[in-house]
């Protein structure tokens, strides 16, 4: 069987090397998720129009909900109207839900058709408009159940119980203790089988179309794999025949690598066996000149694969060198096993990148997906990295600078991720208009120049003081090599935290979300105001500003703000940032910083944001809107118990 010539043989071999090694290395990251106790469906169905009062809300679920999970319901107005939740008797799912359990080391599928309901009960329907049902459980094999349905109520309002006040209850600590103890539980692992084909794979699920961090490469990246697979074997393929359909001698005028006499140089003498290697006439452990040894000439020889000597020969023009070393060339037979090897390496991955991608609902994070497969405009998810996003863009949470995930505010650390917010001055004077400049470092030292366009920009630079005063939100520009600058004035002297927000992309086109904060001081006598007692209304230049909600600590929970121009006239809002309104949320101490991003659309005039609280305590939120061309912010001061 001919041989492809040395040269060749090598790169081709190197090649199909170096792209089995990385289908191996995708195929270790594609697995799917091991999770369970998901939601699978819900009365009413998220994103259903309820027309008739009702006084419950069933969630059904792949197993029993922990015996201390939290559920809320609130009304449009931002007013729970919960009033306790009980276990309800299991029921036949509308569809089957298949999810993934790691057994001896492989991921089997198990599918469940019967649902468990917790029943939420609801005291009174005061408003209509859009009702939110948010829950937060812990599943049996430790994952957090999270996540937050809408439905639309257009019936008749109810009053109220005699005596009843809406709970201001938080979720149980130990509940918030397990959940953040495995918060790494955002990959979906629900996957709803059609009813008349239960049998359907995990692939004929909708794929995801967001961040893909958790379960790794999607089927883009695989079929980008085959695709370069293909083309190096089309390559290889074009030159072995060409090889052949010439009948070119192989080996005319070239010579074997081990090949002794080589012009211009002196010998060289390459023992594989481990005895030492001479090379140009030089060995490692005798020193040799020009062909001489301490005791003695070197000998011209050989060393084949194997390690025995030959005696060097002056080469022949017509050799197959690939023949006469056998072993030491890549045949035909080691080419086909390679591509196949590869092949079936990729194919493997991509059926399992497909289980672990298509599970996903669009861009959620760490959310657990509905029994559709696909979040719809109902369900939200939950954050994990200071980034909490609604469904109207597709509700997605990013991981932090917190390796397990654990933790929902950032901007604490000035690394994470690989990354590293380095300013360039570290302090101004008082009421001085100066340039803020900085770079983001990755672990190679460079500052990196590939940013993500979010929200109309590729940074976003929030600056507030340690006691939560003098807040700005500014967009720098870069220069090429990776300078950001950005005109900062800071009228008051004190300690503040500068955070940059923003997503840096990647060599191979992955978006990584990350919130960096740094310290920067204006010299000068410091007294520090102190913070605002709560309230729900704000002034915000000449428009009146209120917030309703209850923050509740790691549940994701609705806030709604409106704007008005007097008690009775509701402002026009005008995007801004691509949105009506964006909220930046620090907490109180260690200014742990949450940037939340509201629906698409208002609802029920109101501008709507799904907040997870880190933690109890006290925080500031800043309410970016614009009217007339015109940025205000509201700011308000919450406490979380």
């Amino acid at each position: 069987m001919r041989r492809l010539p040395q040269t060749c043989g090598r790169v081709v071999s190197g090649l199909l090397a170096l792209l089995l090694a990385s289908a191996v290395a995708l195929l270790a990251s594609a697995q799917p998720a091991a999770a369970h106790g998901t939601l699978a469906m819900s009365t009413p169905a998220s994103g259903a129009t309820v027309r008739e009062p009702l006084t419950e809300v069933r969630l059904f679920f792949t197993e029993k909900a922990a015996a201390n999970a939290f559920f809320t319901i609130t009304a449009p107005g931002g007013t729970r109207v919960d009033n306790g939740w009980s276990q309800g008797e299991p029921k036949p799912l509308e569809k089957p839900v298949r999810e993934y359990f790691l057994v001896n080391g492989q991921f089997e599928p198990r599918e469940y058709t019967t649902g468990f309901p917790a029943v939420v009960s609801v005291a009174h329907l005061p408003a209509k408009g859009q009702y939110s049902v948010s829950y937060l459980s812990v599943a049996s094999d430790g994952d957090t159940v999270r996540g937050t349905l809408t439905f639309r109520y257009d019936g008749r309002v109810t009053a109220a119980p005699k005596g009843w006040s809406p709970p201001s209850t938080q979720p149980d600590p130990a509940l918030v203790a397990a959940t953040e103890q495995h918060n790494a539980s955002g990959q979906a692992s629900a996957v709803p089988t059609t009813a008349d084909d239960p049998s359907t794979p995990p692939a004929a699920a909708a794929p995801s179309t967001g961040s893909t961090e958790e379960s790794g490469p999607g089927a883009l990246a695989w079929a980008g794999w085959a695709t370069a697979v293909a083309a190096v074997g089309a390559v290889a393929g074009f030159v072995v025949w060409r090889r052949r359909s010439a009948g070119t001698p192989t080996g005319r005028g070239r010579t074997s690598a081990a090949t002794s006499g080589r012009r211009g140089g002196g010998a060289r003498t390459t023992n594989r066996a481990g005895t030492g290697k001479t090379v140009g006439g030089k060995a490692a452990g005798d020193k040799t000149v020009g062909g001489k040894a301490g005791a003695g000439k070197v000998a011209k020889t050989l060393a084949s694969t194997d390690g025995e000597p030959a005696v060097d020969s002056k080469p022949r023009p017509d050799t197959d060198l690939a023949a006469a070393t056998p072993g030491s060339r890549l045949s035909n037979t080691h080419l086909a096993l390679l591509v196949g090897g590869l092949v079936i390496a990729l194919l493997a991955g991509f059926g399992l990148a497909r289980i672990g991608t298509a599970n996903e609902s669009p861009a959620t994070g760490n959310s657990r997906p509905s029994a559709g497969g696909a979040s719809d405009s109902g369900q939200v998810g939950s954050a994990t990295d200071g980034h909490q996003h609604p469904a109207g863009t597709g509700p997605h949470t990013h991981r932090g600078d917190d390796a397990t995930g654990a933790t929902l505010a950032t901007g604490t650390t000035v690394s994470a991720g690989g990354y590293t917010l380095q300013p360039l001055e570290r302090s101004q004077p008082p009421g001085v208009r100066a340039d803020y400049r900085f770079r983001i470092v990755g672990t190679d030292r460079q500052a990196a120049t590939r940013f993500a366009v979010v929200h109309d920009k590729p940074l976003h630079l929030i600056v507030v003081g340690r006691d939560l005063t003098g807040y700005q939100h500014l967009h720098p520009t870069m220069a090429p090599d990776g300078t950001w600058s950005v005109p900062l004035t800071l009228a008051r002297p004190g300690g503040y935290r500068v955070f940059a927000d923003f997503s840096v992309t990647a060599a191979d086109g992955q978006q990584q979300p990350l919130v960096l904060g740094v310290d920067h001081t204006v010299p000068g006598a410091h007294s520090p105001t102190a913070l605002p007692p709560a309230a729900a209304q704000a002034t915000a230049g000449p428009y009146a500003v209120s917030m309703t909600g209850s923050p509740t600590v790691g549940v994701t929970a609705p806030m709604h703000f409106q704007v008005s121009a007097d008690p009775t006239v509701p402002a026009q809002l005008e995007r801004y940032l691509g949105a009506y309104g964006h909220l930046v949320v620090v907490r109180e101490g260690d200014l742990g910083y949450v940037h939340v991003h509201p629906e698409q659309e208002l609802v029920d005039g109101t501008v709507k944001f799904w907040l997870t609280a880190p933690s109890s305590g006290r925080y500031r939120a800043f309410f970016d809107f614009q009217v007339a061309g015109t940025v205000h912010t509201g700011e308000f001061t919450i406490n979380v118990p």
